[in-house]
């Protein structure tokens, strides 16, 4: 029986393959020039809800992220002393309404992100609003409850032109070359550092509530009931009283630990599986962990709540943008939100191609990269409209890839599902921040991962490091961050190359042969490809690299490749290694070269 069922499977999956659909997407046995070998149809259905199960937290996390920034409510407290709305009800209920809004919003926006990269770009990578990217907007850009120096409408206007400019730079193929020009040191640390601020925010207050104020420091340990928190100082405790909030570890236990567990044994969709357990947990309403209080706003939630399946329309956040460019702090984030976004998707995107093994070695560039950044930016823009921060490619494709996703398929269909959840609304509007703080905290620790690959034998590429890490979690801002590394690496290592160039080479600093190689991994790149081809007077010189022999064929010395380059600087080395995709093939996020970047999704946004 289970073999006469699997022969029909792979009759079914033969059949597909031999036609239009089979060709478009490159399936094994299409007879396509550059089928992808292992792709079959039912495989890539199956890695796509598996891709699904395993980003599907994004919906009620980034709702609850966004939701902090007040969003289009307006503060006017009956209280003039609460200036910023902290105790206000009314300004509750519409933030309540806010976050049901961009329940519906964020699964839009991964449905149709989606679609667009399986389609454009035939990838098996899914997209959705970043992690990282909606902190930075929600917290730095429009502030907690509006009170930064951008209003709401008027940053969705900044994420809307980055997706127009984004766009314009994937057709004309410079934004993956924009990318490599980041000295590799800075941006892994910029992966690492925006998972250290993803972690702050799971353990502050808008998330397990670990991490408080305190009066001698900066930062102390929280976990108070909220009748314990002094009533003119939020989020600061009695010091006799922490640690004692039962929604906090409900949240640390269910959400982080029993996650964790399993994720050691490799169960799919484990982060789904905590923030469920522990909202189920939290949803009846007579216990002390309950997320509907007899209160106006639990009671507004817990009515929303009892619909389980329904609609919900875009009542605030759709289509409220304003096209204000006038203010020279919409022009700091939109700068932001490109650099940021820059690294974030062209990291996800490398290293998926090269884990889905559509990746080229030798020119480091994937197949239709051209299309993929374009279906990237439609996104952001796209998003923007629907009243949220820039979405992304998401590293959890790389579940859907293990379970052997290779074509734009696996990405449809996880659309598909993100178009289903849609109508589950109330669902995902229930979950309580304490059961995402966890997986945010996880996430963080995912991401932090690309430490390890940081070249901590030279300075020059050490401190920058150093400082891009920790001015993100430490300044509460991912800017800051990207400003210290950048500013730090300009000043440490202009005046050696310089000396180094007007002295032939004889006053040098002793470790020079340790730095990570810059301009030798520039060089195939210096000049983008469709520049090149239109140069050689190449009449269709706007098809993606994938159609030029050049492709395949680009010369450098000795048929080595960037990777080779930085494995020979770094060989021999303490506190660095290689990082070649052929010795950590497990590991998608392990990028092996100055083009390959992390991503804040991960496993992260």
């Amino acid at each position: 029986m289970v073999g006469k069922f699997a022969a029909r499977i792979d009759d079914f999956n033969d059949r597909v393959a031999d036609s239009f659909v089979g060709r478009f997407f490159r399936l094994d046995g299409s007879g396509h020039k550059r089928a992808r070998p292992g792709a079959k149809f039912t495989t890539e259905i199956r890695a796509g809800i598996t891709t699904f199960v395993a980003m599907a937290y994004i919906i009620s996390v980034n709702s609850l992220i966004l939701k902090d920034s007040g969003g289009p409510c307006v503060c006017n407290p009956a209280d003039p002393t609460d200036t910023t709305c902290s105790r206000d009800e009314a300004y509750a209920l519409c933030q309540a309404e806010f976050q049901r809004d961009l329940i519906t919003a964020t699964s839009a926006i991964a449905c149709i992100g989606s679609l667009l990269m399986g389609f454009m770009a035939n990838l098996p990578v899914a997209v959705a609003p970043g992690l990282g990217l909606n902190a930075y907007f929600s917290y730095s850009v429009v502030g907690i409850r509006g009170t930064g120096k951008v209003s709401y409408e008027d940053a969705l206007g900044a994420v809307f032109l980055e997706g127009i400019i984004f766009i314009a730079l994937a057709l004309f193929g410079v934004r993956a070359w924009l990318a490599r020009l980041i000295p590799r040191s800075v941006a892994l640390a910029a992966g690492a550092g925006i998972g250290l601020y993803i972690s702050l925010i799971g353990l502050s207050s808008n998330g397990l509530s670990v991490i408080g104020g305190d009066y001698d420091n900066l930062l102390g340990l929280g976990g108070c009931r909220s009748e314990d928190q002094d009533p003119e100082h939020k989020n600061y405790c009695r010091t006799d009283m922490l640690m004692r909030s039962p929604t906090m570890w409900l949240g640390i236990f269910l959400g982080g630990i029993v996650t964790v567990y399993l994720m050691l044994y490799r169960v799919k969709g484990s982060m789904l599986i905590g923030i469920l357990l522990v909202s189920i947990v939290s949803w009846p309403r007579k216990s002390d962990v309950t997320y509907f209080p007899d209160t106006a706003v639990g009671n507004s939630n817990f009515d929303f709540f009892k619909k389980v399946v329904t609609f919900r329309k875009l009542k605030m956040t759709g289509a409220v943008l304003n096209f204000n460019y006038r203010s020279g702090h919409i022009w700091l984030a939109l700068i932001s939100f490109l650099y940021v976004d820059l690294l974030d998707a062209t990291g996800t995107l490398y290293s998926m191609a090269r884990f889905a093994g559509v990746m080229n070695e030798r020119t480091l560039d994937f197949e239709h990269s051209t299309w993929a950044y374009t279906a990237d930016a439609a996104s952001i823009s796209i998003g923007s409209l629907m009243g949220s921060s820039p979405a992304t490619a998401f590293i959890e494709s790389a579940a859907g890839i293990a379970e052997g996703g290779k074509t734009g398929i696996t990405a449809i269909t996880s659309g598909f599902c993100f178009f289903i959840s849609i109508f589950f609304s109330p669902i995902f509007a229930s979950f309580p921040s304490w059961a995402t703080g966890g997986t945010l905290v996880i996430v963080g620790s995912l991401m932090a991962k690309n430490i390890v690959d940081i070249n901590w034998s030279y300075v020059g590429d050490a401190i920058p490091a150093f400082l891009t890490l920790i001015m993100m979690p430490f300044g509460y801002n991912i800017a800051y961050g990207l400003i210290a590394g950048l500013l730090s690496y300009l000043c440490l290592n202009l005046l050696p190359w310089g000396l180094r160039w007007v002295s032939g080479g004889r006053i040098s600093p002793p470790d020079w042969d340790k730095k990570d190689p810059y301009w030798e991994s520039q060089r195939a790149y210096l000049v983008p490809g469709w520049l090149r081809r239109l140069i050689k007077g190449d009449k269709k010189f706007w098809r993606g690299d994938d159609y030029d022999e050049e492709f395949d064929d680009y010369p450098m010395e000795d048929g080595e490749s960037v990777n080779q380059m930085h494995r020979t600087r770094t060989s021999g080395t303490t506190g660095t290694g290689s990082l070649d995709a052929d010795e950590k093939p497990e590991t998608p996020s392990a990028l092996a070269s100055p083009a390959a970047y992390p991503s804040p999704s991960g496993e992260r946004s």
